[in-house]
């Protein structure tokens, strides 16, 4: 028995049965950290005394489990006295930690996870490549010279090499789906309202951010949101409960499910042809299963005006650095932002309120439209991403920030974080270069059961958890 192929529920139940303790955990997944993240680059924080000493807690036996190891972005969201730097270069600078856990890294620790670490991210969560001035490049474990995507790529990298079984994301655009779809992975983004944003937080980006975690499994993804979506204090809002534990719907039937399956990208057109075939494949397996499947997708996806997420995007990271240089006392010296943080803090001290405002009734007054929709179907199936995986090399590129491609690279993703359905980025494939190719679920608002229920019949027909990437460290 290999502990790394286990995911989190099977490593507490070893704990549960008194196989193996916690710290035995910890310290194997430390292993395979210091062998691994040389060259992939996924960790950024190490905080193995922290670990060990929490594993050797007592308590641990009476949450669900019971001292698995974790790792948490360095972004969407703090832990206790641990490093934050967003991955810039300018809270790298001042090494500054956070006071408090957020709601989310508080609630992962009162389900029973140990924290070895904090993963990497782009700078503020501005770019879906994991590529940073403050800690370098994040790289793909199926192809070193692949993006592992972002924001939450450091995440990706480390659960799917197999660092640790789950590991804390967010996602303001694709920042789950994205990584989860490059590194073949299970992740979800859940409805708005559903893990809350407290302390520090209310609204993140006009409420286009949510945070959960990527896994293998479907199933840890279920427990840890059964646990997640615990209300904050002082929440805004919060999304409907649904009447089954999450855990409980992964084993439920499709049957009778009505999906649309959308090929393409009514924004930019074709995508490569394996993502399309994947979508296809998808809707193969459930058509077998009595899913009423048949090509079909709003209307209303076409009338997208991109600019209005970036009008959000452009405020929100404005006012992002505004507030960290209220908290940290420190303006950012030459340097310290690269040049999307610093375009946008720039761009944002002369946009109007009028414009933000303007732009999320936009959003809001299409999102209406899109959901109309799901009125008649429960889900849409789409690419995740255009193509599997792009080269390092690609980012690099000029193509890279075409209009059209940066359109594209979230083309699939934004939109629903627009709407503020839930969307889950499920292993559907591999390329013929050996790259993982991910197939999105959208469900309606509060739906969150019906992609458990999607995916765990996918995981049971194609099963993806065994797959391991070449790069073993």
């Amino acid at each position: 028995m290999n502990l790394e192929d286990l995911d989190a529920v099977a490593s507490a139940a070893l704990i549960e049965a008194g196989e193996i303790s916690p710290r035995e955990l910890v310290e194997a997944a430390i292993e395979r950290i210091e062998a691994q993240n040389p060259a992939l680059n996924a960790v950024v924080h190490k905080l193995y005394d922290k670990a060990l000493k929490a594993a050797d807690d007592p308590a641990l036996a009476s949450t669900p489990l019971r001292g698995v190891p974790t790792l948490i972005k360095d972004l969407d969201g703090g832990s206790a006295d641990d490093p934050w730097y967003g991955g810039s270069v300018y809270l790298k600078k001042l090494d500054w930690h956070e006071a408090a856990d957020s709601h989310a890294v508080a609630q992962m620790r009162r389900a029973g996870l140990i924290i070895l670490g904090k993963t990497a991210t782009p700078e503020l969560g501005m770019q879906i490549n994991t590529a940073t001035d403050a800690h370098g490049t994040t790289r793909n474990p199926w192809n070193l010279d692949h993006s592992a995507g972002g924001s939450s790529g450091g995440s990706g990298a480390a659960v799917a090499s197999r660092m640790v079984p789950v590991a804390h994301g967010g996602d303001g655009g694709g920042s789950i789906r994205i990584p989860a779809s490059h590194n073949g992975l299970f992740g979800l983004k859940p409805s708005r309202g559903r893990v809350s944003n407290a302390p520090l937080e209310a609204d993140p980006w006009g409420g286009l951010v949510c945070r959960h975690v990527l896994t293998r499994s479907v199933r840890d993804s279920a427990l840890l949101l059964d646990w997640l979506s615990q209300p904050g204090i002082g929440d805004p809002y919060a999304a409907p409960k649904t009447p089954l534990a999450y855990l409980d719907e992964v084993a439920g039937s499709v049957k009778g499910l009505r999906v649309g399956l959308l090929d393409h990208s009514p924004l930019t057109g074709p995508v490569d042809p394996q993502c399309a075939a994947a979508v296809h494949a998808t809707g193969a397996i459930l058509s077998a299963a009595g899913c009423q499947v048949e090509i079909a997708h709003p209307a209303a996806y076409a009338e997208l005006n991109p600019m209005w997420l970036m009008t959000v995007i452009t405020a929100w990271v404005g006012y992002e650095i505004e507030d960290l240089i209220r908290r940290t006392g420190v303006e950012p010296g030459p340097g310290d932002l690269m040049e999307p943080a610093q375009t946008a803090l720039m761009a944002a001290k002369t946009l109007p309120a009028t414009a933000y405002v303007a732009a999320m009734e936009a959003i809001h007054a299409w999102s209406r439209r899109m959901k109309a929709w799901w009125a008649d179907y429960d889900i849409l199936l789409t690419p995740v991403m255009p193509s599997p995986a792009p080269t390092l090399a690609y980012y690099e590129s000029a193509a890279s920030k075409e209009p059209v491609a940066a359109v594209a690279g979230v083309g699939f993703t934004a939109p629903f974080n627009m709407t503020g359905q839930p969307a889950a980025s499920i292993p559907a494939a591999m390329s013929a270069d050996g790259l993982p190719i991910g197939v999105q679920a959208i469900a309606d608002f509060g739906r969150e059961d019906l992609l458990f229920r999607l995916a765990g019949h996918l995981e049971r027909a194609t099963p993806w958890i065994d797959r391991r990437p070449p790069y073993r460290g």
